[in-house]
């Protein structure tokens, strides 16, 4: 949280230490917006997701829950860092977005209208500690029937070399100490405690980065970056029963 603290001013800033998140951002947008289209059955429209709740862990700034709410969907934002929130509320009053940010950790947040249609935990679970009891946390606020989305990084060689120490020290594409190695998260780590708490994964895909065009792709390739969409099925129990 002190880390990003410091750096909540930048978030908005396209040529600054979280630029690599701007051209992830329109790249994952891609991703989350076909799945939950798919999903849901939704039309395909500028703003498609008119309808749909969706939770945004660990929002910082703001730049996906913005473009969520871009494409109609209502948004609640939590993070526990309080200069984030302070940050990602103001733009979104400039861009004329209502958001509903809250500056709260996972443990402590309790949705005000039962659970989610779509809950987005994108790069935050390689930053957390105790990562299974997070994820179940996490996983009890999809609805039934609903999705969560999770995009990390994986814990192996090639990708502490590409995404810890070439992207913060050669290449300087993050701030030193963005990430740590011990701290990145296998698919099996993350698909367990999903399973446990009764979600189904439906979707993998690998994530890669041109170091020189900085354009992202998709690949079969797990061993860097992943996203995985998983389902909670229609027959789970209604919220809180």
């Amino acid at each position: 949280m002190a880390h990003y603290n410091r750096l909540a001013e930048a978030w908005w800033d396209p040529t600054g230490p979280f630029w690599p998140l701007h051209g992830l951002n329109a790249f994952r947008v891609v991703y989350l917006r076909a799945r939950m289209r798919a999903h849901f059955g939704l039309a395909d429209s500028a703003r498609p997701l008119v309808g749909l709740r969706v939770l945004d862990i660990g929002c910082g700034g703001g730049i996906l829950s913005e473009s969520m709410a871009a494409l109609g969907a209502t948004v609640v934002g939590i993070d526990p860092a309080e200069r984030n929130i302070a940050i990602a509320q103001d733009h979104a009053a400039a861009q004329g977005l209502t958001i509903d940010y809250r500056c709260e950790t996972v443990e402590a947040h309790s949705p005000v209208e039962g659970p989610y249609d779509a809950v987005l935990n994108m790069e935050v679970v390689e930053h957390v500690e105790g990562v299974e009891d997070f994820l179940t946390h996490c996983a009890g606020f999809v609805r039934a029937g609903g999705l969560m989305f999770v995009a990390t990084i994986n814990r192996t060689p090639l990708a502490g070399l590409t995404a810890v120490f070439a992207a913060e020290v050669i290449l300087r594409w993050l701030p030193r100490g963005t990430h740590q190695y011990r701290k990145l998260r296998r698919p099996a780590e993350v698909q367990r405690p999903l399973e446990a708490a009764g979600l189904r994964p439906v979707h993998w895909t690998g994530v890669a980065v041109n170091p020189v065009t900085r354009r992202f792709r998709f690949t079969r390739s797990l061993a860097v970056n992943y996203m995985l969409t998983a389902e909670r099925p229609e027959t789970e129990r209604e919220w809180g029963s």
